[in-house]
């Protein structure tokens, strides 16, 4: 399949911001956009008693399509728009529909206050699965102003957000923050946090405190880390941020004014559980930003 950024679409608010947000991804990248509704029959008893038989939604999902397609081609006159209908289990059907896919692109909903956003079942699943980054869009927030001038224009001047261990590395994800800063012509935000280790409590037992020896060696690895991609990106400048404390708050307080926020995710071969991590799960569900989680190895 050709190249593509898939939405997928369920006629929500925020499915339809998804949308929004892929349509301009896509005319950076310049490649088309396929809107995908996934809509799983109901069991045969309960199908012969429901008022809404299967070519009620059959029907619903076609204008699902085409309205939210017919809305998107004229903001977005130079990208290609398509859209297609499953019939299944939807976070299945949209993992194995988007194999080939450049990006998937999903939709979360706000709670509301402190409560952060509320990632579904099937977008946690397909977070957690698939191997192509998925960026979770919310209705309102930072979508509808992540790009200044029209939807058409170049991106305004709002950074992308990286979280980055510098530990562990990642060349994916390190390459797709770069990427994405690159397109939209602005700058990159790479933040680390990170805990004091067990034997700093030694050393202030011993009379010795070695708190800046540490910060200072956090920074310096981070710097080292980064300088492979600073060479193979002059044109992105770049600020990093070296913190104390938890990497998930970190980021959430970096993002408040972000375009997109990139963090990775380890791919588990495990087949039990839920494999997102500690900080994608926290970032998801209260950055503000449009959050791309990258599967890595």
């Amino acid at each position: 399949m050709a190249r593509t950024i898939t939405v997928g679409l369920d006629g929500s608010p925020e499915s339809r911001a998804a949308a929004g947000w892929a349509a301009r991804e896509a005319a950076l990248r310049q490649v088309p956009v396929r809107l995908l509704h996934v809509w799983q029959p109901v069991l045969e008893p309960m199908a012969l008693a429901a008022p809404l038989g299967a070519d009620t939604h059959r029907h619903g999902s076609e204008r699902l399509l085409e309205e939210t397609a017919k809305a998107l081609r004229p903001r977005h006159p130079g990208v290609e728009v398509t859209g297609d209908q499953l019939v299944g289990a939807p976070a299945e059907m949209l993992i194995d529909a988007t194999r080939d896919a450049e990006l998937l692109v999903l939709g979360s909903r706000g709670l509301g206050g402190l409560a952060g956003f509320l990632i579904g079942s099937v977008g946690q699943s397909v977070v957690a699965r698939a191997e192509v980054p998925v960026v979770l869009v919310r209705e309102g927030g930072r979508t509808a102003g992540e790009h200044a001038g029209p939807p058409s224009a170049t991106p305004g001047l709002r950074p992308v957000v990286l979280g980055l261990d510098s530990g562990n590395p990642d060349e994916t994800v390190i390459t797709f923050a770069f990427e994405e800063a690159r397109l939209r012509g602005t700058t990159l935000t790479v933040v680390q946090g990170w805990n004091l280790p067990p034997s700093y409590a030694h050393s202030l037992a011993a009379g010795v405190d070695p708190r800046e020896d540490i910060v200072r060696g956090q920074a310096a690895a981070l710097t080292e880390a980064l300088m492979p991609w600073r060479e193979k990106y002059p044109d992105v400048e770049v600020s990093e941020e070296s913190r104390l404390g938890s990497p998930a708050d970190h980021l959430v307080h970096a993002a408040r004014d972000a375009s997109l926020l990139v963090v990775g995710r380890r791919v588990r071969r495990n087949p039990f559980g839920v494999h997102i991590g500690a900080v994608a799960h926290a970032v998801m569900h209260h950055a503000t930003a449009p959050v791309a989680v990258v599967a890595h190895h």
